[in-house]
C-alpha cells in the first residue's frame, strides 16, 4: 500500500468520520478555501483506483466509502515511518519525542503501564 498525499488524507479521514458520501458531501467537510468539486472528484476517482476507496452507484452519481479503515492505514503507515526514520526500533521513537520533550514523564509512565497491563494478559 502506498502513502496517501496530504490531500488524499484529508479526503480519507472525512470519508473515515462521514462513513460514506458524494463528493459534494467530501467538499462540504473541508476547510476554507473549498477546493473546486471536480478536484475532489479527481482525487477522489484516483483513490478509488489505488484501491483506497469503492463507491456504491446511484444513476450517474456515486457515494463513495473507505475501502480500507483508517486503523490498518495507520498500521501500515507506522510501520513504514518506523522502519524507515526509525531504524525499525520504537525504543528510538520514543527517545525521538523524548529528545524533542514531545512527550511527557507522566505520558512515559502510561505507555509503561500500557505494556504491563498487555504481557499480564498474554501470561
Amino acid at each position: 500500500m502506498e502513502k496517501l498525499t496530504n490531500k488524499e488524507e484529508e479526503i480519507m479521514r472525512v470519508l473515515w468520520n462521514l462513513k460514506k458520501a458524494f463528493v459534494k458531501e467530501i467538499v462540504a467537510e473541508l476547510p476554507e478555501p473549498k477546493p473546486h468539486y471536480n478536484t475532489i472528484s479527481t482525487i477522489v476517482r484516483n483513490m478509488e483506483e489505488k484501491g483506497f476507496i469503492n463507491h456504491s452507484a446511484f444513476g450517474k452519481s456515486h457515494q463513495y466509502y473507505p475501502a480500507i479503515s483508517q486503523e490498518d492505514y495507520k498500521k501500515t503507515f507506522m510501520h513504514k515511518t518506523i522502519q524507515h526514520y526509525f531504524e525499525n526500533s520504537y525504543k528510538n521513537v520514543v527517545s525521538f519525542f523524548a529528545k524533542e520533550e514531545k512527550i511527557s514523564v507522566s505520558e512515559l509512565k502510561e505507555i509503561i503501564s500500557i505494556i504491563e497491563k498487555n504481557q499480564n494478559k498474554k501470561a
